[in-house]
């Protein structure tokens, strides 16, 4: 595709000025633990952290991309955000968030503001 767009299609597209920014989510849970248990884990993380800092998540209990509830990128405070509230919780094994990366290309490098 052109290299040369313009600023309507940039946006439409969601590249160079209108990138937006997310992370990756994995989590672990301990070995036997009951579904009942994971469910009103991953409730308490999508009300509490997840919807209650302007944030919006796609995937599902074990892997989940976080991006923000609305058009735009998330930060890297509301990355802390989340890695703080998760690391209060005793119910997972373990878990890992990902730097910041463009939830449309995610092989496509971090554009310089």
């Amino acid at each position: 595709m052109a290299t040369n767009r313009s600023r309507r299609l940039r946006k439409k597209l969601c590249v160079d000025e209108f990138q937006e920014l997310g992370f990756e989510l994995q989590l672990s849970y301990p070995e036997g633990t009951d579904d009942a248990a994971v469910e009103a884990f991953f409730a308490d993380l999508v009300v509490d952290a997840i919807e209650g800092n302007g944030m919006a998540l796609i995937g599902g209990e074990e892997f989940a991309v976080i991006c923000s509830g609305k058009r735009g990128s998330v930060t890297e405070e509301q990355r802390a955000i989340v890695d703080a509230w998760l690391k209060t919780r005793k119910e997972l094994s373990s878990f890992e968030i990902s730097p910041l990366l463009d939830v449309w290309y995610p092989d496509n490098a971090i554009a310089q503001a």
